[in-house]
């Protein structure tokens, strides 16, 4: 049956399942049964995509607008609209509340709702449909209590469930205001009700969820919730749990960590912005974080539980420089989280970083993500070899393919010896991707051996161990390094016809 209302996204990837969507569906009221969800990613082609959101002749489509689908979603617009010029396009998301005129998908789009969404689309479509021409293109998004929402948790279908990322929030906003995220503009954090929390989220429980990603800005700020949602968990606990967080870093009260020692490896997941450890970078972009505490708690948490810990690090930031930065990221290393995410500093739409532009010399891409180019701190050759270490970090080191050789690689200055083998791995192949892991292999070794002069045999036993695990078929790809170890445990020499093959068998074998 064709609907008359049609909501829509482009996402990064299939398995990301959007809870804005979600939202804006389940508040639909009298207006949902002619509605439905259609979503897509980034890698389609928009002709394909406006094929299959034309067919049902919608009469007004709902757009999801975020910085990592902008450029695709423009097109898609413009293609829209040359399409069927009948065709109501409403525009919403971060993406397009900031800076509204001053975009070609705005100027493109019939409406845009800014801010939250879920009560004015609805009055917009309600509109629309009854032959009510609004007075204004930019609606401004009513913001209501968040009890008079419908929580979308039951729109999330039994497919989604079983193969897709499935998103929650406990609550919205973020009493913080640094300059560089978009929850500097939350005037505070809103909670949702607990009871009726908990009981979405037992809902999903009971149809088999096992997997959820809580998308709260500040999830340990109000302990007491943080506790009773924890212990909802807790209670219902089995192998297949894994539980997603965002933790403000420096506010780990003791009757936190009990919950946290509680549960087992591989349920947890905590993501922790560090972004910078220099007081005066974070003075400058309003930042509050005690440092010395934040340290401290991330050390307890590797040292003391089993979750995983992400961090991350923003470069560019105003007023730090390469120097600044890497004893921050030395700092960071030493705590032994499980990942770094080095992030270049992007312009978010409507942030206040803005202000900084001219004191510090920064120059932002004019093209999404609208990363950082160049301040007065940071050229743009040394920016762009940031681009290559965090790329190569991630490669290398967050991957956990190089477990047993990574230490070898950074030493006792991890900063500049992993810096300098991002510039010798990029004068090698001139890429950041496409980069096959036995190729890599090779370069690591290559890198090893010729550029931070690790003993040849040492950092060959590391790597095959480390080989030994990722599954790979066939030759060595530095067999002829390795033949000179034949003795090395980690291999197992065998015939099959002409060609000699190796096997890696692991010291629990």
């Amino acid at each position: 049956m064709n609907k008359p209302i049609i909501i829509t996204t482009l996402n990064a990837r299939y398995t990301h399942a959007s809870l804005g969507l979600r939202y804006i569906f389940a508040n639909l009221g009298e207006w949902q049964a002619h509605a439905k969800i259609m979503e897509f990613t980034i890698t389609m082609r928009p002709l394909d995509i406006a094929e299959q959101l034309l067919s049902g002749k919608p009469r007004i489509i709902g757009l999801g607008v975020y910085i990592w689908n902008i450029t695709e979603t423009t097109a898609l617009v413009e293609l829209l609209k040359s399409l069927d010029p009948d065709v109501v396009i409403v525009l919403g998301g971060p993406e397009v509340s900031y800076e509204t005129e001053q975009q070609t998908i705005t100027r493109l789009a019939d409406y845009v709702v800014t801010g939250a969404g879920e009560v004015s689309f609805r009055q917009l479509c309600s509109q629309l449909l009854n032959h009510q021409k609004p007075v204004l293109k930019v609606i401004k998004g009513e913001q209501v209590p968040l009890a008079q929402l419908v929580l979308p948790y039951s729109e999330y279908t039994s497919d989604d469930l079983a193969t897709r990322s499935i998103y929650v929030e406990a609550s919205r906003g973020c009493p913080f205001k640094c300059e560089f995220c978009l929850s500097a503009l939350d005037k505070t954090a809103l909670p949702f009700e607990l009871s009726r929390f908990l009981a979405e989220m037992e809902q999903l429980w009971q149809r088999g969820l096992r997997q959820f990603r809580f998308v709260d800005r500040t999830f340990n700020l109000k302990i007491q919730t943080t506790i009773a949602i924890l212990d909802f968990f807790l209670e219902r606990l089995d192998v297949d749990t894994f539980l997603h967080f965002e933790l403000i870093p420096d506010h780990l009260p003791e009757t936190l960590k009990e919950r946290i020692t509680r549960f087992p490896a591989g349920s947890l997941q905590f993501e922790i912005g560090i972004q910078t450890f220099n007081p005066a970078v974070q003075a400058l972009v309003s930042r509050k974080q005690d440092n010395a505490k934040s340290a401290e708690n991330i050390r307890w948490l590797c040292e003391h539980s089993t979750a995983h810990l992400h961090t991350d690090l923003i470069f560019g930031l105003p007023g730090e420089d390469l120097q600044s930065f890497g004893e921050g990221f030395d700092r960071l290393i030493a705590l032994k989280p499980h990942e770094i995410q080095v992030g270049i500093l992007k312009r978010l739409r409507g942030t206040p970083i803005i202000r900084h532009t001219e004191a510090f010399g920064m120059v932002y891409n004019p093209q999404p993500p609208y990363n950082i180019l160049r301040t007065d701190r940071v050229d743009f050759a040394t920016m762009q070899q940031m681009n290559r270490f965090a790329r190569y970090w991630d490669m290398i080191a967050n991957s956990g393919r190089f477990g047993q050789t990574l230490p070898l690689l950074l030493g006792d200055a991890p900063f500049a010896r992993f810096w300098a083998l991002t510039a010798w791995i990029y004068a090698e192949v001139q890429q950041t991707h496409k980069i096959a892991l036995p190729r890599l292999f090779v370069l690591v070794h290559g890198a090893g051996v010729t550029l931070l002069g690790i003993d040849r045999a040492v950092l060959e036993d590391t790597l095959l161990q480390d080989y030994a695990l990722t599954g790979q078929k066939g030759q060595i790809p530095f067999l002829s390094e390795v033949r000179k170890n034949s003795h090395n445990p980690y291999l197992v020499g065998a015939k099959s016809g002409n060609q000699r093959q190796l096997r890696f068998v692991t010291q629990e074998e």
